[in-house]
């Protein structure tokens, strides 16, 4: 249940990763268009936040297997 819950939560920062890769293969942070989900432009702004979500589910998955599999 542990490895299925965590999975769900990397399958959502795949698709944040997607998304960032989309705009920056459209060119949209080179002229500053809106973000997706919010009005705010420029490249920090809309891609700080996935950054920092996945790697939150990196740093719980080596708690996770270090707690369940290694003990």
């Amino acid at each position: 249940m542990i490895t299925g819950f965590h999975g769900t939560h990397v399958t959502i920062g795949v698709i944040f990763l997607i998304a960032i890769a989309r705009k920056v293969w459209r060119g949209d942070f080179e002229v500053e268009r809106q973000g997706f989900f919010t009005s705010r432009r420029g490249i920090m702004r809309s891609s700080k936040s996935p950054g920092l979500y996945w790697h939150f589910v990196d740093l719980v998955w080596v708690f996770i297997f270090a707690f369940f599999y290694l003990w």
